[in-house]
């Protein structure tokens, strides 16, 4: 089934579950009920991803920064929408509008990116005999998070590998560890793989957990 197809099939399907979501995220927090914020697709072409609302108003007032497990600015429905995935499912419409497909890699905001993909030296311990010890030699540069660009390859995906392996990325190094994920499902892409990721996605919906 092509994926325009399979997303108007799911909508059909989750629009009544959305109207009870909206309800339960206007009775809980005042706030509009979607979440838009421009992300970066395939080859780093942006768009503007939406989800249900799962943070208090104005969440970002002090700049952006990622989200944690514990994050205050999560509002009472919005931990339940996240532990479930259920935020996501807005997201049907970008597969709609061919900006994503079921199963990638999570389409990351450009500001994070760029930092990502900011290229860096790449220092080795010099060889030469004439090198004094510990001396430093540059051999080029590398990305900030090496190989990071390859999440581009792909349209990002509302469900993945790395989402359902390892659900956040506070930090620097839990992005680099989420990355390995990333770059396990794009070298291994295969029906076999998207069958298991849907079944581990489906266990987080009805269950509340993943890994």
């Amino acid at each position: 089934m092509p994926p325009s197809c399979a997303g108007r099939f799911s909508l059909a399907l989750t629009w009544p579950l959305g109207l009870i979501i909206a309800a339960a995220i206007k009775l809980d927090s005042p706030g509009p009920v979607f979440f838009r914020q421009e992300r970066l697709g395939k080859d780093g072409k942006p768009f503007h991803i939406i989800k249900f609302r799962t943070m208090i108003q104005d969440a970002e007032k002090g700049g952006p920064q990622f989200a944690g497990r514990r994050d205050p600015r999560v509002t009472r429905v919005g931990r339940v929408l996240r532990k479930t995935r259920l935020d996501e499912v807005p997201q049907l419409y970008n597969i709609l509008k061919g900006e994503m497909s079921f199963i990638g890699p999570r389409p990351e905001r450009e500001v994070f990116v760029r930092d990502f993909l900011h290229p860096v030296p790449d220092l080795r311990e010099g060889r030469r005999a004439t090198d004094p010890k510990g001396c430093q030699v540059l051999c080029g540069y590398k990305e900030h998070i090496p190989y990071y660009s390859y999440r581009l390859l792909i349209k990002p995906g509302v469900t993945g590998w790395a989402q359902v392996m390892h659900p956040y990325a506070a930090t620097l190094e839990e992005t680099k560890e989420k990355l390995q994920y990333d770059l396990y499902y794009i070298k291994n892409m295969s029906l076999f793989l998207d069958l298991a990721i849907l079944l581990k996605t489906i266990r987080i919906v009805l269950f509340g957990w993943g890994r």
